[in-house]
């Protein structure tokens, strides 16, 4: 995560004061900047297809500093799993006969194996898989959603601008976001927002085939990464053309239902029955989400505020238990304190995360842009995708993926309200909007020596002991035969540090990692992979080593029976 240091704030407040003072210092290099911006900002395309270019080859840049990332957090795994699904050509996995050995967070086993989690971000992942790695997918994403919010930018400000909050975006999602260094999502969402807000202008002025069908892929992103808030943030676009549709203008009824309305319909109608069909594959039912499925089996906290915990459950596993009748059950108590508390996180971690220092000299212009009429649209948007966001319980950067595009419109807008910024003859808005721009060279610098000091950071502390789970993975697949691990946990034990994942087809796996319940069931399990190398490792223990695997002394006697 882009996290804003004191050394940032510090030279923010330099560079501000020394532009107050000397307001034309370094102007020659800023205009030589300028040109160049506006050069390429007259050629629409090329400047798309440059600030979809910047992040991949900023990124790869990084990769001796930055390697390619190891998965860390449950969500990340769950979502690798529907990518090795869809890279499989199946849309789920049958129930596996050991499933009460490998159940674990955020997957369904039955009535299929499958991820919780909406299709999109692991069809991404998909691609990555069938071209080279995972993360190729999650790379390319990131590309596509700064490239989509720089045509979305095109579609509401004038070149030379849009072209701005594109390079903005590459910068600061290109690097050192977890959006880029995880698999955990984000940029497929933000590009479904981009498309759909960056393609409503379009359809209005002109009512092209290929402008309703980018808003209709827009939307269908949506729904297929983000339900619930792409569910809100569709409700003022539609409303806007509904407004559009009955208003007496030039173009008659008849050629805006025929030009944009049924098109819509058609594409729309096809997209529900996919997401349809999906859900009755994956969970037996066609209107029944696997996430909701999900929720059902496993969780015990409120979805929104406004809601209770559910009673305690009893589980299948001690670490099943521990993260949702204990540690998830605290995050959220249903008190005003706690509400208090987690909308005040929502605001501060937004803000760290896609606004950051380059968004403070623009931010004072917010009376200004509210005044807007222009971005009226972009503004309720906004503030009723925020109103959604502060419903719920849980909540990451991630949640607000789709009004990326919007939060960089509004520091776009009020760039160009400040540099108008006057006091008597000196030009103190545009040195001002200048160190803005220079900030962004300055987070970088900050975020890279964060970076070496903490290669993990993004985590939050989320599952630093799966980057040795990664390393035993790795070594295993260099070892001849398949492999099954058994992964033995101790007291006290890190909620996060979850080991128990797999692949789509265990059967067929290299490497199958399976939790040792003390039970009849590791005789069942280790009796049904019996042709495996079978080893043992005990994460909560120091040093961490795997070794060939022995039952614990209270297992031994249903051990011998075999």
């Amino acid at each position: 995560m882009v996290i804003i240091s004191n050394f940032e704030w510090i030279s923010l407040a330099v560079l501000a004061l020394c532009a107050w003072i000397f307001p034309r210092l370094g102007s020659p290099v800023f205009r030589w900047f300028e040109q160049r911006i506006g050069y390429l900002a007259r050629r629409k395309r090329l400047a798309v297809g440059v600030v979809g270019l910047i992040p991949i080859l900023l990124r790869i840049s990084l990769l001796p500093i930055l390697p390619i990332p190891a998965p860390a957090i449950h969500d990340e795994f769950s979502y690798l799993l529907a990518a090795d699904t869809f890279a499989h050509g199946r849309l789920t996995n049958p129930p596996h006969p050991m499933w009460l050995s490998f159940e674990t967070f955020h997957v369904n086993f039955h009535p299929t194996y499958s991820s919780m989690f909406p299709p999109a971000q692991g069809m991404v992942l998909a691609l990555g898989q069938l071209l080279w790695h995972p993360w190729l997918g999650v790379l390319l994403s990131v590309g596509a959603m700064c490239a989509a919010i720089c045509w979305m930018l095109q579609g509401w400000f004038p070149p030379q601008w849009a072209l701005l909050g594109g390079l903005l975006t590459a910068a600061r999602f290109g690097s050192f976001s977890y959006w880029v260094n995880s698999y955990w999502g984000g940029a497929v969402a933000a590009i479904g927002g981009a498309l759909a807000i960056g393609a409503l202008p379009r359809v209005l002025r002109r009512q092209r085939l290929r402008d309703v069908f980018m808003l209709a892929a827009g939307l269908a992103l949506l729904a297929n990464s983000r339900p619930l808030e792409g569910l809100i943030f569709s409700i003022p676009i539609a409303t806007w053309l509904g407004v559009w549709l009955v208003r007496k203008d030039s173009i008659k009824f008849q050629a805006k239902v025929r030009r944009t309305i049924l098109p819509l319909l058609a594409i729309g109608c096809c997209v529900g029955s996919w997401m349809i069909y999906y859900n009755w594959r994956l969970t037996g039912h066609p209107f029944l989400l696997p996430h909701v499925l999900n929720q059902r089996t496993y969780h015990t906290e409120p979805l929104f505020l406004w809601q209770s915990p559910k009673p305690a459950r009893t589980y299948n596993n001690a670490q099943l238990d521990l993260f949702f009748n204990v540690w998830s059950r605290r995050q959220y108590n249903s008190t005003w304190a706690d509400a208090e508390r987690l909308t005040a996180n929502k605001f501060d971690t937004f803000w760290a995360f896609f606004m950051g220092p380059v968004s403070v000299l623009p931010g004072l212009m917010l009376p200004w842009i509210l005044r807007d009429r222009k971005l009226r649209l972009l503004l309720v948007t906004f503030v009723l995708s925020w109103l959604g966001m502060l419903s719920v319980g849980w909540w990451g950067a991630h949640y607000a993926a789709p009004i990326t595009c919007l939060a960089f419109a509004l520091v776009i807008q009020g760039m160009r309200h400040l540099r108008q910024v006057r006091f008597e003859t000196r030009m103190v808005g545009l040195a001002w909007l200048r160190i803005s721009i220079v900030m962004v060279f300055v987070t970088f610098g900050a975020s890279m020596l964060q970076q070496i000091r903490h290669p993990y950071s993004w985590t939050f502390g989320f599952g630093p002991g799966n980057l040795s789970r990664a390393k035993i993975l790795s070594d295993l697949k260099k070892q001849p035969g398949q492999h099954l691990v058994m992964v033995r946990y101790g007291h006290p034990h890190y909620v996060h540090d979850e080991w128990v994942y797999n692949d789509a087809d265990i059967d067929s796996a290299k490497v199958v990692w399976a939790r040792e319940l003390q039970n009849e069931q590791d005789d069942k399990l280790l009796s049904y992979f019996q042709r495996r190398h079978i080893w043992l490792v005990e994460p909560d223990k120091a040093p961490l080593e795997l070794k060939p695997y022995a039952p614990p002394p209270i297992l031994l006697t249903t051990a011998e029976k075999r």
